[in-house]
């Protein structure tokens, strides 16, 4: 009941992917996705080439099930990490800004299956003009860096523009079986969750920080802000969220070169490679060129929170969906109730149109 365009291109069982949450979505949290029937995607925006290739090597220990690696095509070891991609036979890659045709072209080439991640119907038409093979669509309720279209408006606009041409995922917003029936009947071949996987067992989130998202009642308290790097994203208010809001130019431009020397001393990048990608961002989009090197170093901020467990030091990136999830389920726990209640809610449906 549940096969679609997405269990057949990426090979898993169910039409359900785990976002590459950076600082997250580690092999563990991957290869629990997989082996529990989704497709699990590897964070690789926030790690050493060196690093990335140890958790790719990880994740096949862990599982025989297909996985994907998530990165960014601006970031100094881009091109690295697509060779490490096509030389372990990995099945696809997930990316978002900044696309760059020729990478594109290598991945296809070598048979890697191209899963951008976007936000308007304008964007998914292009990103299929450049060579996806799925587009993961993420509504303005969802993680990370959204626009303001609600899940419910943008999924049908862009099944509608770009459906007949390569499977559509829905991200925003999702976190059980009902989600799954309504993404499915607006047209899209399955959903895409972040912050669900987040809140599982397997997650490497320090229990201090996963106590903040459980304790967050109230999906209105996980606010957009632009505050971290310019750019629109959903996190819960804590105490560094509060400081970034208020602070002025000046302090965001110390906050951007100080985590821009953390980042350089964890990637081992160089600081013409990072001042590069920096400039290419300023290029790329209407940021500020502090704005650019705060979005190009934004992991270290984050890192405070999800590897060192000080959920006040650094932010707490979430969709508005922690606010109404008050526990954590094992992977297989997750997928399977996902299952089990869109087999449900589909049968229910087909007997009261009858």
């Amino acid at each position: 009941m549940l096969q679609t365009r997405l269990t057949e291109l990426l090979g898993c069982q169910y039409p359900i992917v785990q976002t590459a949450m950076g600082w997250v979505a580690d092999p563990r949290l991957v290869a629990g996705s997989c082996n529990a029937g989704g497709f699990g995607f590897l964070a690789g925006a926030t790690i050493p080439a060196d690093e990335m290739e140890r958790d790719i090597l990880r994740v096949k220990e862990l599982t025989d099930k297909p996985f994907g690696v998530n990165f960014h095509m601006y970031q100094p070891n881009a091109a690295e990490i697509v060779d490490m991609v096509i030389r372990h036979g990995v099945k696809a890659v997930s990316y978002s800004r900044s696309p760059g045709p020729d990478m594109i072209a290598r991945l296809k080439d070598a048979g890697v299956i191209c899963m951008p991640t976007v936000g308007l119907p304008k964007h998914a038409i292009k990103a299929v003009e450049l060579g996806a093979d799925v587009v993961t669509v993420q509504g303005g309720e969802g993680g990370g860096h959204t626009g303001a279209i609600p899940t419910t408006l943008l999924i049908p606009q862009i099944v509608d523009a770009v459906g007949d041409k390569v499977p559509v995922v829905a991200a925003g917003g999702f976190k059980d079986g009902r989600g799954l029936t309504a993404a499915l009947s607006w047209g899209a071949d399955g959903i895409a969750m972040g912050t669900r996987f987040l809140m599982t067992e397997e997650s490497p989130v320090p229990r201090e920080t996963l106590q903040r998202y459980i304790d967050c009642r109230n999906p209105g308290e996980i606010i957009v802000s632009k505050a971290m790097d310019g750019l629109p994203q959903r996190m819960i208010m804590n105490e560094l969220l509060t400081d970034l809001e208020k602070a002025g130019p000046f302090k965001k431009l110390m906050i951007a070169l100080r985590n821009g020397l953390a980042f350089r001393e964890h990637t081992g990048a160089t600081v013409t490679s990072l001042l590069k990608s920096a400039w290419q961002m300023h290029n790329d989009s209407d940021l500020s060129t502090a704005q650019a090197m705060m979005s190009a170093n934004a992991p270290m901020i984050i890192q405070k929170a999800m590897v060192e467990g000080h959920p006040s030091e650094g932010v707490l990136p979430s969709g508005q969906v922690a606010g109404v999830i008050d526990e954590l389920l094992s992977c297989e726990e997750l997928i399977h109730s996902i299952v089990s209640q869109a087999e449900a809610r589909l049968t229910a449906l087909a007997q009261r149109v009858q």
